[in-house]
């Protein structure tokens, strides 16, 4: 799906006016997807990252050809603020993740599969960070079905937009420490907020070790392998248990494990929860 949106934001702007280069701040996922789309259309890419990101995506964008450029603390504030000054010049396109008006598209074709496959499904679980996933999905699921319940998951060490889905106001928070780096965001938009306010039903904090259990039981139980920000939807449902029988969907996005949090996960600190 971030491939999805990043294509069609790409290839959309390219449209309304000349694009000389496309730049995107990330933890990793977003910043892939942005190298993939520009390597494809053979535009020139630069991604800000911050300092120490996880190995495993700083790789995979590097692999895709963009240039990575680290910057500041070890969440996205500074990287974000680096890439903001760098858009300024004439012809560069910053394809922010968190405020673009085209790329939830990509994630939108996401409930478009699910009902294809269960026409039944009455909720869908979502991790959530900087929200253009979750607004992307929640907006189309509630087209196909306006009864479907959408739930939002945040790590409990990284709850900004949960805090300001709650309070009807963006919140920040002083840091987002947590190993879910896809979930690591503590400036929410306001304009983000409004719309999650609209269409998400409920949101949902999971503690680092629950998030761990999850990917574990994901990669013995079924055989994924996900990052912590990709399992938080299952340590959520797994979390609230809901009632059977039901219809739901778990989104399981990006397998980017770096290879701490792999030794610790799969080290045996973490316990597999009941089914």
């Amino acid at each position: 799906f971030k491939p999805r949106g990043a294509l069609w934001a790409l290839s959309a702007n390219i449209a309304r006016r000349p694009v000389k280069e496309v730049i995107a701040s990330s933890t990793g996922n977003h910043g892939a997807a942005v190298a993939f789309a520009a390597k494809a259309m053979s535009v020139p890419c630069t991604i800000f990252l911050p300092k120490n990101p996880n190995k495993t995506k700083r790789d995979k964008i590097a692999a895709l050809g963009a240039r990575i450029v680290e910057s500041g603390g070890t969440d996205l504030a500074a990287a974000f603020l680096q890439a903001q000054q760098y858009a300024r010049q004439e012809g560069v396109y910053f394809l922010n993740d968190a405020t673009d008006p085209d790329l939830p598209a990509g994630p939108a074709t996401i409930p478009l599969e699910i009902f294809e496959q269960n026409p039944s499904i009455t909720t869908i679980y979502v991790p959530m960070g900087d929200t253009a996933l979750i607004r992307g999905v929640a907006a189309a699921a509630k087209q196909l079905s306006p009864s479907v319940r959408v739930i939002g998951v945040q790590a409990e060490k990284a709850p900004s937009y949960f805090l300001s889905w709650r309070d009807g106001r963006a919140i920040s928070t002083e840091t987002c420490d947590t190993i879910a780096d896809g979930l690591a965001t503590r400036t929410p938009e306001a304009e983000n907020v409004m719309q999650i306010r609209e269409l998400v039903d409920d949101v949902v904090l999971v503690s680092e070790d629950e998030m761990m259990a999850a990917i574990r039981l994901l990669k013995q139980k079924e055989g994924i392998v996900a990052e912590p920000a990709g399992a938080a939807a299952t340590a959520a449902f797994l979390k609230l248990k809901p009632p059977q029988p039901s219809q739901v969907a778990v989104l399981v996005t990006g397998s980017n494990i770096s290879p701490e949090v792999q030794e610790a996960v799969f080290s045996g600190q973490a316990q597999i929860p009941p089914l």
